[in-house]
């Protein structure tokens, strides 16, 4: 029947057709071979958000950032990315601080690991050029005022990797951070993302992402219900992952 692959980003769903078919014809370079270890749906479980988190966990590790040099925030926590970026760093032994605008979640975050929750009412507001360090790194899903105070909030020499938009495109932040302190913005494109980086990530996702935090996430919704669980996520209802099953 052929080998078990992954396929994510390259704009499948948006200019490519087909995210939601049973088959489906598409380039034999995007696609990744299933880790050892992982099941297809527990693959799709993780999906572009979780690969996401992964690609982000590795851009802070790369940067030499560690658990010993001071805690690490999540923007967004209670959604896609941040859920799964909660749930691999605190496995990794970081202090995981998670902000959300969903108080009720607060106990679902703790079970995913984090061990402060924080309202993101805190970093959504225009704030100061530098603010009080209280990170060594970050995870932001969110962008604009929330990632300018990320930054401004950074302790020195650290990074905070950057992966969506939720708030807005713009970054009203000051140059601040970066010649004062030597913090690093870390860009994460999971579309266009290069296959060696792709197969790294999707390796350690299968050997670190703890299995009853990724089931703890997940829900699962027929097809039928794609377009009314896509207009929930957008409005901020939805937690974790979401499984669509197609057949």
């Amino acid at each position: 029947p052929g080998d078990l692959v992954v396929l994510n980003g390259w704009g499948t769903g948006e200019t490519h057709l087909g995210a939601y078919a049973q088959k489906s014809r598409v380039k034999g370079d995007w696609l990744v071979p299933l880790p050892a270890g992982l099941n297809p749906d527990e693959a799709m479980a993780i999906g572009t958000a979780g690969y996401t988190a992964m690609l982000c966990v590795l851009a802070l590790e790369k940067r030499g950032l560690k658990p010993a040099d001071g805690p690490v925030v999540v923007t967004g926590a209670a959604g896609g990315v941040g859920s799964v970026a909660v749930a691999l760093l605190a496995k990794a032994g970081w202090h995981v601080i998670a902000s959300t605008g969903r108080a009720e979640e607060a106990e679902y975050l703790k079970s995913l690991g984090a061990a402060e929750i924080i309202d993101r009412a805190e970093l959504s507001a225009p704030g100061r050029p530098l603010g009080k360090e209280r990170w060594i790194a970050g995870v932001d899903a969110v962008g604009s005022h929330t990632l300018a105070n990320l930054l401004s909030m950074t302790k020195y020499g650290g990074a905070v990797a950057a992966c969506g938009l939720a708030q807005g495109m713009d970054l009203p932040a000051s140059v601040a951070p970066f010649i004062l302190r030597g913090v690093a913005l870390l860009g994460i494109d999971s579309v266009m993302c290069p296959k060696p980086r792709r197969l790294e990530a999707w390796s350690r996702l299968a050997a670190d992402l703890d299995r009853d935090r990724l089931a703890l996430m997940t829900t699962r919704v027929p097809l039928t219900d794609v377009i009314e669980t896509a207009r929930a996520i957008v409005d901020g209802k939805v937690r974790g992952r979401v499984v669509v099953e197609v057949g």
